[in-house]
């Protein structure tokens, strides 16, 4: 690898997902999966999976890298892990059932606190409270939309709190 900093993140997207050999100044060397490089820093961020562990990361800065070495190319199920390491907890797969009690349940909710709500799109997927605030699947904080920031930030604590109660 000439420079790994003067690659473009075209280049640097044909690592990811790949198990490699990095070789950093002073003759350090990693071994990883690649979960990402970081465009500006050319940062590598390395997946490494313990025996019996969850998993770690390891940040290699772009200015230290001197080689990378491909070793393998990563099957379906490393990636599906890889992309698991990133994906928020809360984005668990729900079925469309699920999806709709929690929806149902939250909806009551809003209505015994005495705050309008109401279903809106093409399947009544979408919850909305007082016609200012949107709640998408699955029914989170982070899935409430709003131009008023001050309800937002209110609704948003309510949410957490009944989340909290539901536990």
């Amino acid at each position: 690898m000439d420079d790994w900093q003067r690659k473009s993140p075209l280049d640097w997207e044909t690592y990811v997902n790949k198990l490699v050999k990095v070789v950093a100044v002073e003759k350090h060397e990693y071994e990883g999966w690649v979960l990402t490089v970081d465009p500006v820093s050319a940062t590598i961020v390395l997946a490494t999976f313990p025996e019996d562990e969850k998993g770690s990361l390891s940040f290699i800065m772009g200015h230290a890298v001197q080689k990378v070495e491909i070793l393998r190319e990563g099957d379906g199920d490393m990636k599906q892990r890889l992309a698991r390491i990133l994906a928020p907890q809360e984005s668990q797969a729900y079925s469309p059932e699920e999806l709709e009690e929690r929806k149902n349940a939250l909806k009551t909710w809003l209505e015994t606190n005495h705050i309008p709500v109401g279903e809106q799109g093409e399947l009544g997927r979408t919850l909305s409270v007082a016609g200012v605030l949107t709640i998408e699947p699955p029914y989170g904080p982070e899935q409430c939309s709003s131009a008023n920031e001050i309800i937002l930030a209110r609704v948003q604590g309510l949410l957490q709190g009944y989340l909290q109660q539901q536990r």
